[in-house]
């Protein structure tokens, strides 16, 4: 089948949406909260450049140089064992798994953005009190945005690469830029700012320990959008003689930048308005609304722009969590793009209901086994197991399988010196480095 091709603007946009998603925004800057500060984010700094930087280029390689998706492109490939080496491309279900919660997280934004035109919480208390009736009692509000956001999502599929993917990002990721340029622009006129700027910057080597590294190697692999088949099936997409390392460049340039700058912009709120760095998941949808009241009406102001930015960064993400598999579908079994769109989106739908059902009052009990309930089971399997386990096999299959001469081909141009480099640390840290971190995260290290 043919496959539409992106423009080289419209790669770099869609991967950096990819890329960039609730882990930039919500889950960056708690993590960083929680590990010391300036020393978590200069560890996360050097695994990006890496460990996550090697990585994106290895999977834009396999999926540029197969031009087809993750399973096919893995088997077209592999000079030896294509029967075995095509379930490497299975990576891809790790990011319609990750849809189950991820369409439910990103209806919780959707709510967010409506009830903060009216209504902000007084203070933290209240905040989680709000945020609890909603998760733990609030069915139907919650089964309304899931589903807007399949049918959003879905929609989007539908339309193809050129009128639907390419499009989305072409315009949510410059109004989330600019979104967050202008809150950030905001925060550098408050006295908090140089807090911000210190707590990120300033390294408290004391607060550092070995689980900190082994977090910022796998959260790097989850803000990159790496493992789960997004960026192969998009690279697959790209315009012949595409310059695959300066894309791979800028998109973890814009992921990295977004991060920082949420980091910097939301704990400069916190510090001006709340109490200082808030650690934990809450930070997003229970610390920072406390601290946009304090603001009054510019309070809605910024929480609204807040939680449309959020919301743009997960919706661009999502897409790409579940193109790779429509993309299968439609190459394995001659799908059509609609017929594949809306089986993969009905898919994630169906069972994000039971996503929300396991954190519901009266029903959670019959979702929670193992001390994990349904939503958090997915959330571990794909984080803990598939993202680890993708890198793993790229790492193996670039590095050992693939021909060098066909890699150097392809790489050496764009990565010059660096190549003997690069390759290097692909074929002998980067599969160490991902096999403990999977350990690490399953709770064997």
């Amino acid at each position: 089948m043919k496959i539409a091709r992106f423009s080289r603007i419209g790669f770099i946009l869609a991967a950096a949406g990819s890329a960039v998603g609730l882990g930039n925004i919500w889950k960056f800057p708690y993590i960083t909260g929680e590990y010391g500060g300036g020393a978590f984010v200069l560890v996360y700094l050097l695994t990006v450049l890496l460990v996550g930087f090697s990585i994106m280029i290895a999977e834009m390689l396999i999926g540029y140089l197969g031009r087809k998706d993750t399973v096919s492109s893995f088997e077209e490939l592999a000079p030896t064992y294509k029967d075995l080496w095509k379930f490497g491309g299975f990576q891809a279900m790790a990011g319609l798994l990750i849809m189950i919660f991820y369409s439910v997280v990103i209806g919780w934004i959707f709510n967010y953005i409506i009830t903060s035109l009216e209504y902000l919480p007084a203070n933290v208390k209240e905040a989680e009190t709000t945020f609890n009736l909603m998760l733990q009692s609030d069915f139907f509000t919650q089964l309304f945005y899931h589903t807007l956001s399949f049918v959003i999502i879905t929609y989007t599929l539908t339309k193809g690469i050129k009128a639907g993917i390419e499009k989305i990002n072409l315009v949510l990721m410059p109004a989330l830029m600019i979104i967050l340029s202008g809150m950030f622009i905001y925060s550098l006129s408050l006295d908090a700012f140089p807090k911000a700027v210190e707590f990120m910057f300033a390294a408290d080597w004391s607060k550092l320990n070995s689980e900190a590294f082994v977090i910022a190697v796998g959260h790097a692999f989850f803000t990159l959008s790496l493992g789960m088949g997004a960026i192969m099936t998009y690279a697959a997409s790209m315009e012949k003689g595409s310059n695959i390392v300066k894309s791979a460049f800028w998109v973890v340039f814009l992921d990295t930048s977004i991060a920082i700058v949420a980091g910097l912009m939301l704990f400069t709120f916190l510090y001006q308005y709340g109490s200082g760095p808030a650690k934990g998941p809450g930070l997003v949808f229970i610390s920072l609304p406390a601290a946009f009241y304090e603001m009054g009406i510019l309070g809605n102001i910024f929480a609204v722009l807040f939680f449309l930015a959020l919301a743009f960064a997960g919706l661009t993400s999502a897409v790409s969590l579940t193109e790779p598999m429509v993309q299968y579908f439609m190459d394995r079994f001659a799908f059509s793009r609609v017929k594949a769109s809306v089986l993969m989106g009905l898919f994630f739908w169906f069972f994000g209901i039971f996503a929300i059902l396991s954190n519901i009052d009266g029903t959670k009990e019959y979702l929670f086994w193992g001390g994990k309930s349904f939503f958090d089971w997915i959330d571990y399997i794909t984080a803990a197991i598939m993202l680890p386990a993708g890198g793993f096999i790229m790492a193996i299959f670039v590095g050992y399988v693939l021909e060098k001469s066909r890699v150097e081909a392809a790489l050496k141009p764009f990565l010059k010196w660096a190549f003997e480099p690069w390759y290097f640390f692909l074929r002998y840290i980067i599969p160490i480095a991902m096999f403990v971190v999977m350990l690490n995260l399953m709770g064997v290290l």
